[in-house]
């Protein structure tokens, strides 16, 4: 097979790449090494900056978007049985979040490739990138039972931090810098509807919970645990119970319960690969970069590395000059440590630290004063959630 980008990885980086890359006119080819039934079912993220509506708007993949997406214009902080409302167009000058799940992104994506093109295989197991510092990259995948070879111009990795791709750089060309938690998240869906009409960040006197939304009857709702909790010694009634104490507030508020359906456990974790390139090699997404969830910044960092990616590659195919190709690294950085300080400081802020005192705990409470009673505090934190712009 040939092809002038070979994409490694259907996630939603991957799938909106080939999208933008098919309607710039550049040939490109999808290796997905699991089934579509699958990757259409992984539950991730559900918050869009308005950078990546915009950008799905832009490739046509948003008429379910912005029939079944909820807009939010806000966030809730609550503490010490007090709630504070971030007011994001206030703050921003008119921005606003949408709750739109990850899985239903990959759908509408996976429906316009299959429709429209370009070629996307699933259950085609990338093996190895080959030369990619030759003009002429290889990928070597296992698809319907026999090793094939993809001959590409250009390969884009965006097959997660467990990927093949990250390992095709040498190891005097990397540098990873990464930061471990000391605790997870325990993330449950629930058959209820949702309790608020916008995200709480809550830090309670267990620890930090989250209550999120997937749709007007979908609740999406996440409690700090332990590194190593099994899911089996949370029962559902402990979880609401949980819950319900961590967002207690003084006045009239009740976190409705429900049906959980689902129940995993994630660890947290900050991680950013250097460079982002080598060679012919480029790397988008988780493939380059991990953030602890508190700040919802995954998705939409993945979504604007390949925004950029798709222009760099656009300009390449207009004029022939590979100046933006060339910068790629250094153009997505900037934005990846800024989105992975927000990530770091609210997750910070809002979790109990395991092993911290009460020095550690009045330090927390002060930032969270600090954003509640200053209109500049409150605006930074209201900038970096709605997405910082693109260096391109």
């Amino acid at each position: 097979m040939r092809t002038t980008v070979g994409i490694i990885g259907g996630g939603p980086a991957g799938l909106l790449l080939a999208r933008l890359l098919h309607r710039t006119g550049i040939d490109c080819v999808v290796l997905e090494s699991r089934a579509r039934a699958y990757v259409e079912q992984r539950q991730r993220a559900g918050m869009l900056e308005q950078g990546t509506v915009d950008a799905l708007r832009e490739c046509g993949a948003a008429d379910r978007l912005d029939a079944e997406g909820l807009i939010h214009h806000g966030i809730e902080l609550r503490f010490e049985r007090e709630r504070h409302r971030i007011d994001f167009p206030v703050l921003t000058g008119g921005r606003t979040v949408t709750i739109y799940a990850q899985t239903e992104i990959v759908k509408d994506l996976i429906a316009l490739q299959l429709a429209e093109g370009p070629p996307l295989l699933f259950e085609a197991e990338a093996l190895a990138v080959e030369k990619p510092e030759s003009q002429a990259p290889v990928v070597r995948f296992v698809h319907e039972g026999r090793e094939q070879m993809l001959s590409c111009d250009y390969v884009v990795g965006c097959d997660g931090s467990h990927g093949i791709a990250q390992g095709a750089f040498p190891a005097e060309v990397s540098c990873v810098y990464a930061h471990d938690y000391p605790y997870s998240w325990l993330g449950i869906l629930a058959d209820v509807p949702p309790s608020c009409e916008e995200l709480i960040y809550a830090r309670g006197p267990g620890g930090f919970a989250l209550h999120s939304m997937r749709s007007p009857s979908v609740s999406r709702l996440y409690l700090q645990v332990p590194n190593g909790t099994d899911v089996k010694d949370w029962p559902d009634d402990r979880i609401w119970d949980e819950l319900s104490a961590r967002f207690a507030i003084d006045g009239d508020w009740r976190l409705e319960r429900g049906p959980i359906t689902s129940k995993s456990v994630t660890p947290m974790r900050s991680c950013v690969h250097e460079p982002m390139c080598h060679g012919r090699l480029f790397l988008a997404g988780d493939a380059a970069h991990i953030v602890p969830p508190t700040g919802a910044k995954g998705l939409n960092l993945a979504v604007s590395d390949v925004r950029v990616l798709a222009r760099c590659f656009a300009e390449f195919h207009r004029t022939g000059s590979t100046q933006l190709l060339d910068h790629y690294s250094e153009l997505c950085l900037e934005r990846v440590w800024q989105a992975t300080r927000f990530s770091y400081d609210m997750t910070r802020m809002l979790h109990t630290q395991p092993n911290g005192d009460v020095f550690d705990r009045r330090m927390q409470l002060a930032r969270l004063r600090r954003i509640t009673a200053s209109r500049h505090a409150a605006a930074e934190l209201a900038a970096n959630y709605t997405g910082l712009p693109l260096a391109l």
